[in-house]
C-alpha cells in the first residue's frame, strides 16, 4: 500500500500557516502588556531582544531598532514596563513573541527615569566634578545668550545684564528650546560661541515649564558641549525648584534667567560705589603722605647739617685727614708682615729646596743598593751550600750506585716492580734492570725462601 505523499506537510508551510493564523487575529495584534524584562541584550544592529515575564508565564519579545530609537531609557533586567506590541511566529525557531513598538517604564515616568539614568552615567564620568569647573570672569566685556530669540528669557536676561551693567556687549545666538531638534539646535549655537572667540561667558536657558518641554537641557548633546565648552557656562533652566541636566554640567546655574544675567556680570552701581572708595582712600592716603613727607621735609629743614653746612664739611676734611693717616700706617705695618713672611718662606724653601731632598734620596737609594746585594750574595752562598747537600744526598741514594754495587731491579710484563718470588710464575716474561742496560728472560722455575733464609 502506497503513501499519499501530498497529505503530508512540511514544517515550514505548517509554520507559515500558524503565523498568518497569528497575524489574521485581531485580538493578538496592538496588544498592551505589563510585565519583567530579563535576558535583556542589545544587539549590534540596534535591535533590543529579552524576555517578558511574570510570576507563572514568560514570552520572547523583540523591539527592532526603528522603534527603539525614540525612546527616552535604557531598559535593564528587572524593570517593569509597560508595552505596545503584535504576536507573530518566528517562522526560522517556530516560536511565537512578541514585537514591541512601545515601551515605557512602569510605575515611573519614561523621562524621569531617562533623566535618572543620564544623571548616574555622568556624575561617574566626571561631568559633575567640582574641580573642572571654571570661574566666571568678573568683568566680562561680551556675554553670548544661548536661548529662544522670541521667548520671555532673552528678554529677562538683556533687560538685567543692560540695567546692571551697561558698558557689557550681548550677543545673541537663537537656538529651538523645546522639542525634537531643540538639544541639537542648543548645541550648535554653542558650538558657534566657541568658534567665534573673544567670548568671556557664556549663558544657556529658557524659562519654565514641564518636564517635556524643558527636556532639551537634560540631553547628552547639551551636557557634552557645555563640558567642552572653552567659554564658562551658566545654566539658567526653568524656575529655581527645576533641575536638568545642564545645571549640573554648567560652571555655575543659576535659578532664573532673570538671575543668570545678575551673575553674569556686577552691578554697574555697586562697581560706581567701590571706585568711589577706592578714590577716597586714595585721596586721604595721599594726604596723608604729604603730610608726612612735609613733616620730614621741614625736619630736614631745621637740621643742624642745612643751617650750618660749613662746620660739617670741616669736621669731615679733618675726619678724612684722620683717616688718611691711619690708612698709611696700616699700609706700612702689612708691607712689614708681608716682607717677614716671605723671609721665612725662603728660608723654609731653602731647607726643602729639590737639589737637597734628589741629594739625599739619591744617598739612600746608593746605601740600600749596596746592602741588596750583599743580601743577594748571601742568599745566593746559602741556596748553593743546600743545593750540594741535596745532591750528595740524592746520588748517596741513587739506585744507580746501588747497581755498581752487582745489584739490579726486575720488572714484570706489566712494568710493575717484582719484590717478592710470589709475584711470578713459571714461564713469565720479566725485565732485568742492570747499572748498563736491559736483560729480558723468561721464568723458568720459581724457588721461595723460608722464614730462615734457606730454599
Amino acid at each position: 500500500m502506497e503513501l499519499d505523499q501530498s497529505r503530508y506537510l512540511t514544517v515550514q508551510a505548517l509554520t507559515k500557516y500558524i503565523k498568518r493564523k497569528f497575524d489574521r487575529d485581531p485580538h493578538l495584534s496592538n496588544l498592551f502588556i505589563r510585565g519583567e524584562i530579563s535576558n535583556f541584550k542589545r544587539h549590534s544592529s540596534g535591535h533590543m531582544y529579552f524576555t517578558l515575564k511574570d510570576e507563572k508565564a514568560r514570552i520572547l519579545s523583540v523591539m527592532f531598532s526603528s522603534n527603539n530609537q525614540t525612546l527616552k531609557f535604557m531598559p535593564e533586567n528587572g524593570m517593569n514596563v509597560l508595552i505596545r506590541g503584535d504576536i507573530s511566529v518566528y517562522e526560522s525557531g517556530g516560536q511565537y513573541q512578541i514585537y514591541v513598538k512601545e515601551m515605557q517604564p512602569d510605575g515611573i515616568g519614561e523621562l524621569y527615569l531617562a533623566y535618572e539614568q543620564l544623571k548616574e552615567k555622568l556624575e561617574k564620568a566626571g561631568y559633575f566634578d567640582q574641580s573642572r569647573k571654571r570661574m566666571i570672569p568678573k568683568f566680562p566685556k561680551r556675554i553670548a545668550v544661548v536661548t529662544s530669540s522670541t521667548g520671555a528669557a532673552i528678554r529677562d536676561i538683556i533687560t538685567t545684564i543692560k540695567r546692571r551693567y551697561p558698558i557689557g556687549e550681548i550677543l545673541v545666538f537663537p537656538a529651538l528650546v523645546q522639542g525634537d531638534q531643540a538639544a541639537s539646535s542648543i548645541a550648535g549655537a554653542m558650538s558657534k560661541v566657541n568658534d567665534l572667540g573673544d567670548i568671556d561667558v557664556l549663558i544657556i536657558g529658557r524659562g519654565g515649564g514641564s518636564i517635556e518641554e524643558l527636556w532639551a537641557f537634560n540631553e547628552e548633546i547639551v551636557a557634552n558641549a557645555i563640558m567642552e565648552s572653552k567659554v564658562p557656562v551658566i545654566s539658567a533652566v526653568g524656575h529655581e525648584t527645576d533641575f536638568t541636566i545642564a545645571d549640573f554640567v554648567a560652571d555655575l546655574r543659576a535659578p532664573t534667567p532673570t538671575a543668570a544675567g545678575e551673575l553674569a556680570v556686577p552691578h554697574i552701581e555697586d562697581l560706581l560705589e567701590r571706585i568711589m572708595n577706592r578714590k577716597l582712600r586714595l585721596i586721604k592716603s595721599f594726604k596723608t603722605m604729604l603730610q608726612s613727607e612735609r613733616s620730614r621735609l621741614n625736619g630736614l629743614t631745621k637740621s643742624y647739617a642745612l643751617r650750618n653746612p660749613r662746620n660739617l664739611y670741616q669736621q669731615k676734611i679733618e675726619t678724612v685727614d684722620r683717616l688718611t693717616d691711619q690708612l698709611q700706617r696700616n699700609i706700612s705695618l702689612h708691607v712689614k708682615q708681608n716682607r717677614d713672611q716671605l723671609t721665612g718662606l725662603h728660608s723654609r724653601l731653602q731647607r726643602v729646596h729639590p737639589t737637597q731632598i734628589i741629594t739625599l734620596q739619591q744617598e739612600r737609594v746608593l746605601f740600600m743598593q749596596t746592602r741588596l746585594e750583599k743580601q743577594f750574595k748571601q742568599v745566593l752562598k746559602e741556596k748553593n751550600h743546600r743545593f750540594s747537600s741535596a745532591l750528595s744526598t740524592m746520588h748517596a741514594l741513587s739506585p744507580l750506585k746501588i747497581m755498581d754495587r752487582g745489584y739490579s731491579l726486575v720488572y714484570g710484563e706489566e712494568g710493575k716492580l717484582i719484590k717478592s718470588s710470589q709475584q711470578v710464575k713459571t714461564g713469565d716474561r720479566v725485565e732485568i734492570n742492570v747499572r748498563d742496560g736491559k736483560i729480558h728472560c723468561e721464568v723458568e722455575s720459581v724457588e721461595e725462601r723460608g722464614n730462615n733464609g734457606k730454599i
